[in-house]
C-alpha cells in the first residue's frame, strides 16, 4: 500500500523500496504456485511456451502501466523477463510431470 506524503531522506525511499519488494515477492509466489499448477494442464513444450498469450500478457502489462503512472517500456521489460523465468520453470514442471508413470 502506498505510504502517504513525499519521502524526507534517501533512506524513507530505500525503507518503501524494500517494503514494495517484499510485497512483489509475495505476489510472485502466489503467480508461482498458478505457474505450476499450469503446467498440469498443458500437452507440451509449445503449449508451456504459449508466444501468442505472452504477447496478450504483456500487451496488457504495457496498457495498465499507462493506466497507473508506469513506463510501457519499464512494464514490457519486467513482464518479459519475468514470463520467460517462469516459462523455464513451468518447462522443468512440465518435464517432471510427464515423466512420472
Amino acid at each position: 500500500m502506498p505510504q502517504p506524503g513525499t519521502p524526507a531522506s534517501l533512506d524513507e525511499i530505500r525503507d518503501r523500496i524494500d517494503a514494495l519488494d517484499t510485497e512483489l515477492v509475495e505476489l510472485l509466489a502466489r503467480r508461482e504456485e498458478l505457474v505450476r499448477a499450469a503446467a498440469r494442464f498443458k500437452k507440451d513444450e509449445q503449449a508451456v511456451r504459449a508466444p501468442d498469450r505472452v504477447e496478450r500478457v504483456v500487451a496488457a502489462a504495457r496498457t495498465e502501466a499507462e493506466r497507473a503512472g508506469l513506463s510501457p517500456q519499464v512494464a514490457e521489460a519486467v513482464w518479459r523477463a519475468m514470463i520467460a523465468a517462469f516459462v523455464d520453470l513451468e518447462l522443468t514442471a512440465h518435464g517432471r510431470l510427464r515423466a512420472q508413470p
